[in-house]
């Protein structure tokens, strides 16, 4: 509804600050009223029970009072407040306020305590009516008092009491409201410089977001910030080196390239393998560069082994594998923080090197190791010698010439191993050949 997050909040701020006003108030209101009622209906009792502590039966059996009820609004006629005295014989006093009109008839159960209730008065006001029957010491038939007294000053103390709950309510809400508003906006301050800073950052106008003062809610986020604009520059860091050291190496292909067309007759022997040279450089920068792209981007990392089996069922279909087995095993739930993409091409020229010297059999296992995964890929082939194995891995060395292969696929290995933080190691296989062991992390 609200794009605003200071609009949000501050609705939602006002919103709970007057439901809880309102709710507060009218348990206040009805507390008060409460109180203000109970003490009026106090009030009546008390004339009731003054009345009939006096009540009496006269000689002639005509209910009277034997002392005075003192009270100035019982004197003046229609005053406010009324007494009146009844016997089941019709017989019938009152006070000198109800002049000549008189109270409802009487409701109470002879044995019955005080009974309050609501009735309408001589002149149409609304009274408020105490009763209860008084048994007299003669033995006659109970005397019915009540006493009534007006509602309207009551009724009106209510409604101011009301008027003023209502007002100081609504003046409290209102500050507490501005003063919500006002703690949001200020609270929001620090994300309002943020994003002025990432404008400026965008524009070139700083460096970093290190020097911002923020609070501990929003540091993280700006350091985050950082942290991916650190990545990003030593991507495109790596990017142009990788650049230049194809450009640097495409200098030599080239110049035998232009000797070998200047020769009479031009020698395209030279010329065909200068250019197969080139595409091998061309395609390992390329791939040297989107590992060095793809190695601070961390996304759901890939199941070696689960991988392994996709490319060791491959290689089983590939004319001259026929004869060799080529299992995959160990741990299908470790995952390490490597593309699939990459993991794939590791495993692959790992795989495929072993097949090209095993003699029956090439295996590929995986297990964790701490907060490493290794997946060790070896053969039962001739092996290698100790002294061998560092230099295999350099950039284009063949140990056996006579072997299919550019010599760039162990180099390639190396490459992405170290850009995604890993390790690649060369070792002797119990079974006499040799086993490749990558050591990648832990996703």
């Amino acid at each position: 509804m609200f794009r605003s997050l200071t609009l949000r909040l501050a609705a939602l701020s006002a919103l709970w600050v007057a439901l809880g006003l309102v709710v507060a108030g009218w348990l206040i209101l009805g507390i008060a009223s409460d109180q203000v009622l109970r003490g009026f209906d106090a009030r009546v009792l008390g004339l009731l029970d003054r009345v009939a502590g006096a009540a009496a039966r006269g000689p002639d059996g005509r209910p009277r009072l034997e002392r005075p009820v003192s009270d100035p609004d019982l004197e003046q006629p229609f005053a406010g407040a009324y007494w009146q005295i009844a016997t089941p014989g019709g017989g019938r006093a009152a006070s000198r306020s109800l002049w000549d009109a008189h109270l409802p008839e009487f409701e109470a159960a002879a044995e019955a305590g005080p009974r309050l209730r609501d009735v309408t008065g001589p002149r149409g006001e609304p009274l408020r009516l105490a009763e209860r029957a008084v048994v007299t010491p003669d033995g006659g038939p109970p005397l019915l008092v009540q006493a009534a007294m007006a509602r309207g000053r009551v009724d009106g103390e209510v409604r101011r009491l009301r008027w003023l709950i209502g007002l100081g309510f609504g003046l409290l809400g209102l500050g507490l409201v501005a003063g919500t508003v006002l703690q949001v906006v200020l609270g929001l301050r620090p994300l309002r410089q943020a994003r002025q800073a990432v404008a400026e950052l965008r524009a070139g106008e700083r460096e970093d977001l290190a020097a911002l003062a923020a609070p501990s809610e929003i540091a993280p986020l700006l350091e985050e910030i950082d942290a991916l604009l650190r990545q990003n520059r030593a991507t495109v860091e790596r990017a142009r080196a990788h650049l230049g050291n194809l450009a640097h190496a495409l200098k030599t292909p080239l110049a035998v390239q232009r000797a070998a067309l200047d020769a009479a007759p031009p020698d395209l022997a030279v010329l065909r393998g200068e250019a197969l040279a080139m595409e091998r450089l061309v395609q390992h920068h390329l791939r040297r560069a989107r590992a060095a792209a793809l190695s601070g981007a961390h996304g759901p990392g890939a199941l070696p082994l689960a991988i392994g089996e996709d490319i060791a069922r491959a290689l089983r279909r590939l004319p001259g594998n026929e004869g060799l087995a080529i299992e995959a095993g160990g741990d299908a739930r470790a995952r390490v923080g490597v593309d699939p993409q990459d993991l794939a091409e590791m495993l692959g020229n790992l795989m495929e090197n072993a097949c090209q010297w095993a003699r029956r059999a090439v295996a590929l296992h995986v297990a964790r190791e701490g907060g490493s995964v290794a997946v060790a890929v070896e053969d039962d082939g001739p092996g290698l010698p100790e002294d061998e194995r560092e230099r295999v891995l350099a950039r284009g060395v063949r140990l056996d010439e006579a072997a299919p292969g550019s010599g760039l696929g162990l180099a390639i290995v190396r490459d992405l191993v170290e850009l995604h933080g890993g390790g690649l190691a060369l070792e002797a296989a119990p079974s006499g050949g040799l086993r490749a062991r990558l050591t990648l992390p832990a996703r």
